[in-house]
């Protein structure tokens, strides 16, 4: 449903996107992570047929950004950080208005506005001037705009970025309702851990570029290396170190608690355990350290901003 080949942006001397391969599948929610001016917004744009590439191209929800620019805007919901409300329109007209635009009868207007209000939790009277939304409100009622005519795919900017948990949780359990309906989203976001319970796949940019793409556990095995995992006792336990000779490296540890990793958990774990027992050791946990998404994000930027090696090109 998106499909993006050697996107490419200039503004005068700067590069915004540079070179940007992106597919996001049918019914799949991807992330968008990067750093403040690595081109999100820039590339959100490109794909809703608002701004026009230098290079490159893309498909999105089969149509052509370059020739079918306004296939492309009927067909996608788009929400960006300026949500460009008109404060000086009533809640009903504005998104009667914006129905109308995309071609619904009267009648379907009124209809999915009162379904996607109720299902934001967004209580408010049609007659309610949107200057006196609270920000909250405003970024939910941003989001209903975006779904009046039920699109196919979706491209949101910090889609919860001015919301309280509670409302943030709303927004999250419905973009999941519609990935289960075949919705395609890409989502711009700096909220890391929502990026990790909401996205199928992660791509993190850099200075415009792609720096790297997979799910949450294909980029943690590839920043930081096989799983890490811990082994606590009850007290202190002296010989604990011979307990992984030949089946673990040792990361960290303390009398009493140790962290390794393993090239085979699966045989290597109860191994571990029965030498640890045979050795009089009581066993409180043993779990893995799941390293956090922030943890694979730094890795990830501070690997790209890094100097090239002596001789190669900056």
């Amino acid at each position: 449903m998106i499909e993006a080949h050697g996107l490419t942006k200039h503004y005068e001397r700067v590069t915004a996107v540079d070179d940007l391969t992106l597919r996001v599948g049918r019914g799949e929610i991807l992330a968008l992570l990067g750093p403040n001016g690595a081109g999100k917004t820039t590339t959100t744009r490109m794909l809703a047929g608002i701004l026009r590439p230098n290079a490159g191209g893309a498909r999105v929800a089969g149509f052509d950004i370059l020739t079918e620019t306004e296939m492309v805007r009927a067909a996608v919901g788009v929400l960006t950080e300026q949500h460009g409300l008109y404060s000086r329109m009533r809640c009903g007209e504005y998104l009667d208005f914006f129905g109308a635009l995309y071609g619904l009868t009267p009648v379907q207007r009124r209809a999915r506005a009162q379904n996607l209000l109720s299902a934001l939790k967004l209580e408010v009277d049609s007659d309610a001037w949107l200057a006196e939304f609270s920000k909250g409100m405003r970024q939910r009622l941003a989001l209903v705009r975006a779904l009046m005519h039920s699109p196919g795919v979706l491209l949101l900017d910090e889609p919860t970025s001015a919301l309280d948990p509670e409302s943030a949780r709303v927004v999250r359990d419905l973009l999941r309702a519609m990935r289960a309906e075949g919705c395609t989203i890409m989502v711009c976001t700096h909220n890391l851990s929502e990026a990790e319970e909401l996205a199928d796949r992660i791509a993190i940019i850099r200075r415009g570029r792609l720096i790297a793409e997979g799910t949450a556990a294909e980029l943690r095995m590839r920043m930081l290396g096989p799983a890490v995992f811990e082994l606590r006792l009850a007290r202190e336990h002296e010989d604990l170190l011979t307990a992984l000779e030949g089946l673990a490296e040792v990361v960290d540890r303390t009398p009493a608690r140790i962290r390794y990793r393993a090239a085979d958990p699966g045989s290597a774990n109860p191994e571990i355990l029965r030498r640890v027992m045979e050795r009089g050791g009581k066993v409180v946990e043993l779990r893995e350290v799941t390293p956090t998404l922030e943890s694979v994000y730094l890795q990830a930027v501070a690997e790209e901003g890094a100097p090239p090696p002596a001789g190669e090109a900056k």
